[in-house]
């Protein structure tokens, strides 16, 4: 295809151009030559290189510094790191180039903003590794993770050129940890386009069904809210009020994500949209305005006293302000009323990052500094791996919060579902280390007692006291879970410490070198994964030194003889094999070849599910839906692992799959499910189980279908069983 070189030129000039029309920040003469300078570096370093689409690559640093200017509201420092944000990775300029060229901040932000290349080995995830350099940077300059989701923002807007397995690994990337990570930093719409398109690639026709059921009642939603307005728009004129009302539909993967956890029709949705109350007033008078406008809707309509939410006078901790209502409409639906001034909605929309105080580095608001202090404890923490510290940095990300009082009144903010032993180690590490127990409002609890909102908690010490492996079963917070890691990881090596000592001893009498390959050929020998691990259990007393005799001691070398060698480690579990009759049924690979397979639990796939494969450590190959609960975490961490796999014929091969039941008892209902299943549809049951209570029934089967088609059709026939109000495919277990 001939490409018009001259077309390119002019339209990559007015892209630039727009780009510096875009900034919602006054640039002087001086930054719009800092600007054009980055743009000339990254366009001559570019000039060779295309994106899949095609298209010239420069359009893409364009874009993501678009993104950064227009919809984030940075600076110039952030607009010129965004420019050059893929030089230093896919091109011959380096971070010495960028600190001569421009500075050591702009080296410093583009060097987190950079991947680390090289190898890693089987224990660790390339993606966790890049994500925990980044955040290395992020608590220093936040402007490394506001780049790093322009860029991502971007690279989701243009996922469409991408094969099926790249949109799948990037989707699951990004509402694994880029979403939350927009939403800890209060980027609302960033958040929210970043899950819709996930969404849109990870589950194509449940989002198109949403988006085209949205559009269908676009016009009745808006007829519903503009007579629904109309008596508190009168009386808020009549008050005087300077304000502003929109309606705002709950975002696609919101109104999905509801859809499964309630397990309801996208119809049963009660809150699709919610109503918005913007009040012009000064700061001062915020708080009162606010109120004044509740008073008002809430004389027109009644509200739900559980549903009320203030989080004007308690903000978020990510600088959340709102007041929220829901109130019943005179139709009998619940409305969702959200009031706030013009000021807190702007940081709703946009967050701390448009506001973002650049002073010696330094974050100008508590809530945000005192996020980035528990990122910087994150960091400096001995995590074993990187998946460890992305697992821990996780737990700071997407939690509803709860508000707990001290004996001497001081409020701390900590996630729903902390425990009493969280809030200790919130309070201070020793604390926490020492916690026996608590009192909550003047009653003793345990430590693993759940708090709520408006607790008062005295936490119990004694010196006595120190940490438990059992406590890593019921503490939630990040900053609980990595120190009494940190703290059992000293106490085992104290005590490894012994167990080398008693190894050295044993090695001196019988004359064996203490070299690190004899300790290799011992971890061998007792299926341990380190040294640690063998001195550790050696000082427990796990390992009888007696063994050492079985070796054979070469000039102080020790070495096993075969007939005496352990079997490979497999932890005594069988070789993985297809179901019988299952040959040629799957393909997997990038050659698409016959590999020997196992059907994960979690997800149980069936003929016809879209399904990759996936490669354990012990248990070879597991296949797993593309919808698995579990596959945005595998594809997200551990995408070098992920394998194409594909269905290659429908031979009649049998699928277990669990069915879930729902609906308003009746004589012979029973009778008539299972003769749909067992006579209309000849599909043999495993397992059944019902249960009765006040006229509704649950129930469970376990039946044996040949593919996704088939499955359908018995779904749709058990629904249109009077009295049967929902049929839902379920899964097994969580994470094999």
């Amino acid at each position: 295809m001939q490409v018009d070189l001259e077309a390119e030129k002019k339209e990559i000039l007015s892209r630039y151009r727009g780009l510096l029309r875009s900034s919602t920040r006054s640039i002087s003469t001086a930054e719009k030559k800092l600007i054009r300078k980055a743009f000339d570096v990254a366009l001559e370093a570019h000039k060779d290189m295309r994106r899949k689409t095609g298209e010239p690559y420069i359009y893409h640093p364009i874009a993501v510094a678009k993104i950064a200017a227009q919809e984030l509201g940075l600076d110039t420092t952030s607009i010129v790191c965004a420019l050059l944000h893929d030089t230093v990775e896919d091109t011959y300029i380096t971070l010495e180039d960028v600190e001569n060229l421009f500075g050591k901040k702009e080296r410093q932000i583009i060097d987190g903003l950079t991947k680390i290349s090289g190898v890693f080995d089987h224990s660790t995830s390339a993606q966790a590794e890049n994500f925990r350099k980044m955040l290395l940077t992020l608590s220093d300059d936040i402007r490394v993770i506001l780049i790093k989701l322009a860029d991502r923002l971007h690279n989701m807007r243009t996922l469409g050129s991408m094969t099926r397995e790249k949109q799948l690994k990037i989707a699951s990337e990004t509402l694994f940890m880029y979403a939350p990570l927009a939403h800890r930093l209060g980027l609302y719409n960033v958040k929210t386009e970043l899950e819709d398109l996930s969404l849109k690639y990870k589950e194509p026709e449940q989002y198109e069904e949403i988006v085209s059921k949205l559009q269908k009642t676009a016009a009745v939603r808006s007829r519903f809210i503009n007579q629904f307005m109309l008596p508190i728009r009168r009386e808020l004129e009549k008050e005087g009020f300077s304000f502003e009302i929109k309606g705002r539909t709950k975002s696609i993967f919101s109104i999905w994500n509801k859809m499964q956890v309630k397990k309801v029709a996208f119809e049963d949705v009660y809150d699709v949209f919610a109503i918005r109350i913007i009040v012009d007033t000064k700061v001062e008078k915020e708080k009162a305005d606010a109120w004044q406008v509740y008073s008002v809707v809430t004389d027109f309509y009644q509200p739900n006293p559980d549903r009320l939410r203030d989080w004007i006078s308690i903000p978020k901790t990510n600088g959340y302000e709102s007041l929220h209502t829901t109130v019943m409409s005179p139709k009998g639906k619940w409305v969702e009323v959200q009031i706030r001034s013009k000021r807190m909605d702007e940081l709703a929309e946009k967050g701390y990052a448009a506001h973002w105080k650049y002073k010696d580095g330094a974050a100008q608001d508590n809530n945000l500094d005192s996020w980035l202090n528990q990122i910087r404890e994150i960091l400096e923490s001995d995590s074993d791996n990187a998946l460890d510290f992305i697992d821990n940095f996780k737990l700071n990300l997407f939690s509803e919060e709860i508000y707990i009082f001290t004996p001497n009144g001081d409020l701390k903010t900590l996630p729903k579902g902390s425990k009493a032993l969280d809030f200790a180690f919130h309070i201070h590490t020793q604390v926490g280390s020492q916690c026996i127990g608590a009192k909550v409002n003047h009653k003793l609890v345990p430590l693993s007692h759940e708090l709520k909102s408006g607790d008062q908690v005295e936490v119990l010490t004694s010196k006595k006291q120190t940490p438990k492996e059992d406590w890593l079963n019921f503490v939630i917070t990040a900053r609980a879970r990595q120190k009494i890691k940190n703290s059992l990881k000293e106490e085992k090596r104290m005590i490894a410490r012994e167990g080398k000592e008693i190894l050295r001893r044993k090695f001196r009498n019988m004359k064996v070198d203490f070299l690190s390959i004899n300790i290799t050929e011992l971890e061998r020998y007792f299926n341990l994964d380190s040294a640690t691990e063998l001195y550790y259990q050696i000082a427990k007393g796990k390992i009888d030194l007696k063994h050492l005799k079985a070796f054979e001691n070469t000039n102080g070398r020790l070495s096993i003889p075969e007939e005496k060698a352990p079997p490979p480690k497999t932890k005594s579990k069988p070789k993985p094999s297809p179901p019988p009759g299952k040959k040629d049924m799957l393909l997997i690979g990038d050659e698409r070849q016959e590999i020997e397979y196992t059907l994960a639990k979690c997800c149980n796939p069936i003929a016809g599910d879209d399904v990759f494969g996936f490669v354990t450590i012990h248990d070879g190959i597991k296949v797993h839906r593309n919808n698995c609960p579990n596959a945005t975490e595998m594809m997200s961490n551990y995408a070098y692992r992920v394998m194409k796999a594909r269905w290659a014929s429908k031979e009649t091969v049998e699928f277990e799959v669990k069915l879930k039941f729902t609906g308003i008892d009746d004589v012979g209902l029973v009778h008539n499910i299972t003769n749909i299943i067992s006579s209309d549809m000849n599909v043999n049951m495993k397992g059944i189980s019902f249960e009765s209570v006040d006229g509704i029934f649950d129930g469970e089967v376990r039946v044996l279908v040949t593919d996704t088609e088939h499955l359908r059709t018995l779904i749709e026939k058990l629904k249109n069983v009077e009295g049967v109000l929902t049929v839902d495919r379920v899964d097994s277990e969580i994470f094999p």
